[in-house]
């Protein structure tokens, strides 16, 4: 079943405080860069976006999501792509950017409103694999949003989806175990350390998924990061230093930017508060 998205200007109009943008995407961007241009063109185009076709339309969506370190940003790439949804629900495309859209909006907003940005990403994130059941992009996203309700919302909603984050994560390494950079693996070993032992819970399999998952990207901040907590609940914190320095000497990827650097100021502050090595 589709699901259907209302028309309107901004879903994620709650309040004055969560629309502080967060610092640029890329550190030491003059604002007359070329990026920084083509944003603020992009922002401009959505009052006039009734007059292009999709193609233009979706590459304005596509644009504002790159900057997503700005969250408003995001959020108007995640408008677009409602509006879109509710021209065509089985627009694919729109269903699953949605869902990875509010994925991202959701981890930095807090209590009801990032539960109703979780419901959004797994409702988007359905609508897409109804459409293609047989691409991977759907079902992570469902497991991502899934996966982060079950983190942010404590054991109610960690035993309600531990099983449907699982079959989805499972899905995406029968479809295309090499999707976004071994994605699946990562999350499968978020999921092994982040569920309790008697519910299939395993820190030997957290840590197997998580070092294949570098096997598609070596320089990986989130496999890197998530490992070196796993390595610190096994009692192994020097290999965890070794993970996070990683963290830190990582090139910066351009598709992932934002997310880099959010687990870099992470492991600076895992590095600093873990005890001394042994002299």
């Amino acid at each position: 079943m589709s699901a259907s998205y209302p028309l309107v200007r901004n879903r994620y109009a709650f309040s004055t405080r969560f629309g502080v943008s967060r610092s640029p995407s890329r550190v030491g961007s003059s604002p007359m860069s070329a990026s920084s241009f083509l944003i603020r063109s992009c922002i401009v185009l959505l009052f006039y976006l009734p007059a292009f076709d999709a193609p233009v339309g979706a590459q304005v969506a596509d644009a504002l999501y790159a900057d997503r370190a700005n969250l408003g940003s995001a959020r108007k790439a995640a408008d677009l792509w409602v509006a879109d949804l509710a021209r065509n629900p089985r627009d694919f495309s729109a269903g699953w950017k949605l869902a990875r859209a509010d994925y991202w909006i959701a981890g930095h907003l807090t209590g009801p409103q990032a539960r109703t940005v979780y419901e959004s990403g797994i409702a988007a994130g359905r609508a897409a694999v109804a459409v293609e059941p047989n691409r991977p992009e759907g079902h992570f996203w469902i497991a991502a949003n899934m996966g982060a309700m079950a983190e942010s919302f404590g054991l109610r909603q960690g035993i309600k989806y531990r099983g449907p984050i699982k079959d989805e994560l499972e899905t995406v390494l029968r479809l295309d175990p090499a999707f976004q950079q071994g994605s699946a693996d990562r999350a499968l070993g978020r999921w092994y350390f982040k569920v309790p032992r008697l519910f299939g819970g395993s820190r030997k399999e957290a840590e197997a998924h998580l070092r294949t998952s570098l096997k598609y990207n070596p320089n990986s901040s989130a496999s890197h990061f998530f490992l070196a907590e796993v390595l610190i609940d096994n009692g192994r914190n020097d290999d965890a230093r070794t993970e996070l320095h990683a963290v830190l000497d990582a090139p910066i990827d351009p598709d992932w930017a934002p997310e880099d650097r959010e687990f870099k100021e992470k492991a600076r502050s895992l590095l600093a508060s873990l005890a001394p090595r042994a002299r």
